[in-house]
This record gives C-alpha cells, sequence and structure tokens, in this order.
C-alpha cells in the first residue's frame, strides 16, 4: 500500500489558538466535571477550534434548516477516499458501510451480529474504559488478553484466550483497539495479519474500532484491520470524531470485509437512524477537505509528544513513559512515585490536575494514568508542574 501519511503543514497549529480563559467558557464534559481551579488533562476532548470547512458546513445546515435525518453514502464515500490518500487502502467498499450513532454504539450492533446472549469478547487490557460496561450491558462477557509489557499485542496470550473462548463451541468475538488507546500503540501489519490468522483458524470474529487511526505520529502508518490478508470476515468503525474533535457531532461508519457483508445487511435500519445529519455534514467535510488542519494538528500533537518526556525528565523523572505512535493521549507509569493504585486521584487532590485513572482500564492500569496532550504547550507545561506538585 502506497500511503501519504503526513504532509507539510499549510495551516497554523491549532494547539496554540485559544487561551484557558476562552476554554473554560466551552460547556463540554472536559470543562464542567471539575471544578474551576482543576486543570483537566483527562477525557478525549482536543482543545483546539474547529476545521473551517467543519465550520462552514455546519453554519450553512443550520442556515438552510438542513437539520432532518441523515442520507445518502457521501460519508462512506469521503472516508473511501481518505483511506486510499492517507494509508493506500482501497479496499473500503462504499456499499459495504453503514452508518452508525458513533464509534461505540457502533461496536454494539457489530457485537450484536457476530454473537449471541453470554458470548465472550476479547478485549486487550489496559484498553478503552467503556468496553468493559458495553459489553458487559448488552449480556457478553468479557474473556481478557493483556498486553505485553512493551504495550503491544502478546499473540500467544491471544491465542489462549480465542482457544478458550471457543472452547465451549460457542461464537466469540475479539474487539479490537487500533491504534490502542491508552497505550497509543499502532498495530503492524504483521501483528495484524497474525490477528487475522488465529481468528480464522480459532472462528473468533474481529471487530476493530479504529477511531483514532487519523492520528498517527510522523514515520508511523496505520494499517487498517480489513486491509491485511485474511482479514475479510473482520469488521470496523471508523470515524473522523478523533482525529477532527467532532465527539458532539454523533455519526460513525460500520465497514465490513467482504466476508462479513451479509453480516452487516442484518444490521436494523433503525439504527441509521441515530447519527446525527448534521454529524454526517461535519465528518464528510472534514475527511473531504479538512486534511490541511489535521496536518497542522499532527504537527503540534508530535512537538507536545516531545515537550512532555522533556517535562517529565525534568520534573518526574520517575515516571516512566514511552510516547505512543498514535492518538493524542499519553500512558504514564507512576508506581514509582508510591502514589497507590489510582494516582490520578491525589494529582487531583493535592495538583488540581485532572488525568485519567489508571484502573478504570483493566488489567496492566494499576498505578497509571492517562494524560491528555492535545492541549497548548502552555497548559501541558502547567499540568506536568501541578503534577510534580502534587508528589513534593
Amino acid at each position: 500500500m502506497t500511503s501519504i501519511p503526513h504532509e507539510t503543514p499549510r495551516e497554523p497549529n491549532p494547539l496554540h489558538a485559544l487561551s484557558l480563559d476562552r476554554l473554560r467558557c466551552r460547556t463540554s464534559m472536559k470543562w464542567r466535571t471539575h471544578p474551576a481551579d482543576v486543570l483537566p488533562l483527562w477525557v478525549a476532548e482536543m482543545d483546539v477550534p474547529l476545521a473551517e470547512p467543519v465550520v462552514r458546513v455546519v453554519t450553512e445546515a443550520l442556515a438552510l434548516g438542513d437539520t432532518g435525518y441523515p442520507a445518502g453514502t457521501a460519508y462512506a464515500e469521503a472516508l473511501a477516499g481518505f483511506a486510499a490518500k492517507r494509508w493506500g487502502w482501497d479496499g473500503l467498499a462504499v456499499e459495504r458501510t453503514a452508518i452508525v450513532p458513533d464509534v461505540m454504539l457502533g461496536v454494539v450492533e457489530m457485537l450484536k451480529l457476530v454473537t449471541g446472549p453470554g458470548d465472550p469478547v476479547i478485549v486487550n487490557p489496559p484498553v478503552y474504559p467503556p468496553f468493559f460496561p458495553f459489553v458487559e450491558h448488552m449480556d457478553r462477557r468479557i474473556a481478557e488478553a493483556p498486553l505485553d509489557d512493551d504495550g503491544r499485542l502478546d499473540l500467544d496470550v491471544l491465542e489462549e484466550a480465542y482457544r478458550g473462548a471457543v472452547a465451549g463451541g460457542g461464537r466469540a468475538a475479539h474487539l479490537l483497539c487500533s491504534p490502542h488507546n491508552p497505550t497509543g500503540t499502532v498495530h503492524t501489519a504483521r501483528e495484524l495479519s497474525a490477528v487475522a490468522e488465529l481468528a480464522g483458524r480459532y472462528g473468533v470474529r474481529v471487530v476493530a474500532d479504529e477511531i483514532h487511526a487519523p492520528l498517527t505520529a510522523p514515520g508511523v502508518d496505520f494499517v487498517p484491520y480489513l486491509a491485511v490478508p485474511g482479514a475479510e470476515s473482520g469488521l470496523s468503525l471508523m470515524s473522523a470524531s478523533k482525529g477532527w474533535n467532532l465527539a458532539g457531532l454523533k455519526a460513525a461508519l460500520a465497514v465490513a470485509g467482504p466476508e462479513a457483508a451479509a453480516d452487516l445487511a442484518l444490521l436494523p435500519e433503525e439504527v441509521g437512524h441515530g447519527p446525527s445529519h448534521v454529524g454526517v455534514l461535519a465528518h464528510t467535510a472534514a475527511l473531504r477537505e479538512g486534511t490541511a488542519w489535521l496536518d497542522a494538528l499532527l504537527a503540534g500533537l508530535d512537538e507536545n509528544r516531545r515537550l512532555l518526556a522533556a517535562l517529565l525528565a525534568e520534573h518526574l523523572p520517575g515516571v516512566v513513559h514511552r510516547p505512543g505512535e498514535a492518538t493524542y493521549l499519553a500512558w504514564l507509569d507512576c508506581r514509582a512515585l508510591g502514589l497507590g493504585d489510582d494516582p490520578a486521584s491525589v494529582f487531583l487532590e493535592r495538583g488540581r490536575v485532572a488525568l485519567s485513572s489508571g484502573p478504570d482500564f483493566g488489567t496492566g492500569g494499576t498505578g497509571h494514568v492517562r494524560l491528555n496532550l492535545a492541549t497548548s504547550p502552555e497548559l501541558l507545561t502547567e499540568g506536568v508542574r501541578r503534577m510534580a506538585q502534587a508528589v513534593r
């Protein structure tokens, strides 16, 4: 596959655009969960203005009163075009897609298609916390195949989990996070091909959450799961939500491999009524016209990754941090600081900085925190300063 993962930024770094005072005018979860004296570096919202094409299309829709129900395939066509240029993948067939309300609700619907009540769903902790309640609330059970010590898929552990999941003769699925949240790991083509081979051997259906796919670091190539040999029976969920900060404009796409088309065809029609029509317009505009903005963001995120590493080395040398290959999230091992199982609670109480609690991510999360570095260098610096103050 020939891809163009990054281009030279032609727009200013959006992470430099908004002051703290301006950000505190926001009314979303990031800025309303904690008191005003807390610096929020936790939930996956970015401190950026929206890309101009997104603002324009949403503004035009509101002016026109174009706020009805979603229709058509423009979103899927835009994603297919983005995937071909960005990842060198021309296998995203529009006819094997369906719009869903968002990635996690899409995950639920895909798991309903390929598993039944009581069936196991394999996950790779530490992993995005909503995986656990979403799976359990749909009457499936979690089976863990933890990442290895380097934060990568452990194929021996995964095979054992697959073997155990199908031992009783039932159905099983693997909910794959790719790129991985919270570690920022980008699974390689070799790793994903091995997953596909194992899934085919044991009859496990892979459902890939690929929401962070646009957010790779320079020199790192994202490989769609459905692009690797043997993944034809897989299902994927994709969205512009994380790449362009559109969580409040709900819309995502389910994508089926060639051998999963019949499964996707069974998706209830009413699921497609859940996405926001304005959200679909916004995501489509982002994928079609927002790549210059995205490239500027990616350059800014890479600067922040280097800044965070330097700040931790200076102020919190006991913290172990491996810069992520993707996402705008940093996974910090704080066990050497002696702050107990949940260091985030200490940083919040003593330092007035909000981070995501490691134990919420499951096995491997104890003693860790997740930090959102999609903010200005000034606020990132202040966040680490507060963390250091909390351990003095």
